[in-house]
């Protein structure tokens, strides 16, 4: 599928996701294995933006597209029940089950 946000075309849902965020998404989420000095900072960074009326509604647009990914990503939610224990839940303060 090709996404073209803003003109720019995005090769991946993470460049698709920044180019209608303006922003990267590891501001976000962080990155595996950050520091608490670089989590602190990226946070800070975050926070910045946020207070900058130019991404007032980000959090809308946030919304709007994780309900877009949800809609044309269903595949991502794929959810697998885990199996129940075959014996029978045990008796809690003297009360069968």
């Amino acid at each position: 599928m090709k996404y073209i946000v803003a003109g720019q075309q995005a090769v991946t849902e993470a460049e698709f996701a920044e180019l209608a965020l303006g922003t990267p998404v590891e501001l976000w989420l962080g990155v595996e294995g950050e520091s608490d000095e670089e989590r602190a900072a990226r946070l800070d960074a975050a926070r910045d933006i946020l207070a900058d009326p130019e991404y007032r509604d980000l959090p809308d647009d946030l919304i709007r597209l994780a309900a877009r990914v949800v809609e044309n990503r269903p595949d991502l939610f794929n959810v697998v029940p885990l199996a129940r224990p075959a014996s029978p839940r045990p008796a809690w303060r003297g009360v069968a089950a």
